[in-house]
């Protein structure tokens, strides 16, 4: 609620009193602030991928609507070019899909969008993270999301093999994962330590 407040209004500011076919405030914001808002340590969620990912995805939708002309067969390439152009900018971000979908029909629309209609998606998106990172800072989520600090990584160590092992059954599986790999390997290392520690505190057996 909060986010998308701050990009109504802002965008209502400084696109309200403008060309009146320019909209102030379009879906794809909203896709975006249930990432920032609900799962801000995702990296889908950084700040990166919801600005770089919008905007370049609209480029692609206004892109494929304006040389193709046909909406169905705009709507489908801008999707797929959303997508290859994000992950080459390493921005991948969902709700860029729709944001590509939204510009490719709205070019080849009777309102035919063009490059003014990016200041929409910019100003939302911009707005959207001002408000993300001041809320998730204050209620003790980091926002850009910091891993979890763990020791650095010693050669030979229990803690390299497993940093290792993590990687390389990652890169076996050949799977986007929606989460950072130092989190992952935060998160086995405090797994590790915590059975040591019940291991310690557990009573010796009793010897028949």
């Amino acid at each position: 609620m909060i986010g998308i407040a701050a990009a109504g209004a802002i965008g209502t500011l400084i696109l309200g009193g403008g060309d009146p076919a320019l909209p102030w405030l379009v879906a794809p914001a909203g896709a975006s602030a249930v990432l920032v808002f609900a799962v801000p340590a995702s990296p889908l969620a950084q700040p990166w991928a919801v600005i770089g990912g919008n905007v370049v995805s609209a480029m692609m939708g206004l892109l494929a609507g304006h040389l193709l002309g046909m909406p169905l067969i705009a709507a489908s390439l801008a999707v797929g070019l959303a997508i290859g152009a994000m992950s080459l900018a390493r921005c991948l971000h969902p709700p860029g899909g729709a944001c590509a979908l939204l510009y490719a029909l709205g070019a080849t629309g009777p309102d035919h969008w063009g490059a003014a209609h990016l200041l929409t998606i910019l100003v939302n998106v911009l707005a959207l993270g001002g408000a993300g990172w001041l809320y998730n800072n204050l209620t003790g989520h980091s926002w850009p999301h910091r891993p979890v600090h763990i020791p650095v990584v010693i050669p030979g160590t229990r803690s390299a093999q497993v940093h290792q092992a993590l990687t390389d059954v990652l890169a076996e599986w050949n799977e986007v994962i929606d989460a950072d790999i130092d989190d992952l390997d935060a998160i086995f290392q405090a797994v590790e330590r915590r059975i040591r520690l019940t291991e310690q505190d557990a009573p010796p057996a009793a010897v028949i």
